[in-house]
C-alpha cells in the first residue's frame, strides 16, 4: 500500500530512496518527496551484488536510463522518462560471457537470456536502471529493472518490483536523471 503522494513539482526528483523494511529482508519501501510505494526486492535481499543470478538487489545509486510497455496489456506509462513499446523479439543477455552482456538483444538469440514477453506480465512495464549497463563488467550482475511485481509482492531475482499502480503512479514522476538511491 503507497501513500499519497504530494509532489506537485513538475521536475523530475534528483532520487529515489530505497529503503529494506525492518524485518522482511525481501521488501522495501521506495521513498519520494516524503510519500511511500511497498515494493518487493531480491530473493537475497540488499547488499554488495555478489554476481550473477545472486538474487541481490545491488547496493548504490543508480539512474533510471529509459523504459519499456508491452503495448496491448499496459499503456504507456506517463512519465518523463522514455518509454517505448517492447517487442516479441527482445530480450535482454545474462551470459557473462557474451559480448552482448547485460545488453537488449534480438530474438531467438543462442546465448542465455530473459525475454521481454513474459507471460506472467511482470515485465509488462519496466524501467531499465543503469546498475552494470553503461559501464559493464561481465559477471556483475545483468537486468536489474524496475518493473511489475508479482502475486503479494513475492521476492524478485534482484529487481524493484511494485504493482501496476504504485508503478503507474511513481512513473509520473521520474525522468532520465532520477536515481535510485538503495540504502
Amino acid at each position: 500500500m503507497s501513500q499519497r503522494l504530494r509532489n506537485k513539482d513538475r521536475s523530475a526528483p534528483a532520487s529515489v530512496i530505497l529503503r529494506v523494511v525492518p524485518g522482511n529482508p525481501t521488501r522495501a519501501r521506495l521513498i519520494l518527496a516524503g510519500s511511500w510505494f511497498d515494493a518487493a526486492i531480491g530473493r537475497s535481499g540488499l547488499a554488495r551484488k555478489r554476481g550473477e543470478g545472486d538474487g541481490i538487489t545491488p547496493r548504490g545509486a543508480f539512474a533510471c536510463l529509459y523504459g519499456f510497455y508491452r503495448r496491448g496489456r499496459r499503456a504507456r506509462p506517463v512519465s518523463r522518462l522514455a518509454f517505448r513499446p517492447s517487442r516479441g523479439d527482445e530480450g535482454w543477455c545474462d551470459a557473462p560471457s557474451h559480448p552482448a552482456y547485460n545488453c537488449k538483444v534480438r530474438l531467438p538469440f543462442a546465448a542465455s537470456h530473459e525475454t521481454l514477453w513474459r507471460e506472467d506480465r511482470l515485465y509488462d512495464a519496466l524501467i531499465v536502471i543503469d546498475y552494470n549497463v553503461t559501464r559493464r563488467q561481465r559477471g556483475a550482475g545483468s537486468a536489474i529493472f524496475l518493473h511489475i511485481a508479482r502475486e503479494k509482492n513475492a521476492p524478485t531475482e534482484g529487481c524493484i518490483a511494485l504493482t501496476p499502480k504504485d508503478f503507474d503512479r511513481l512513473c509520473r514522476h521520474l525522468g532520465r536523471g532520477t536515481r535510485i538511491v538503495t540504502l
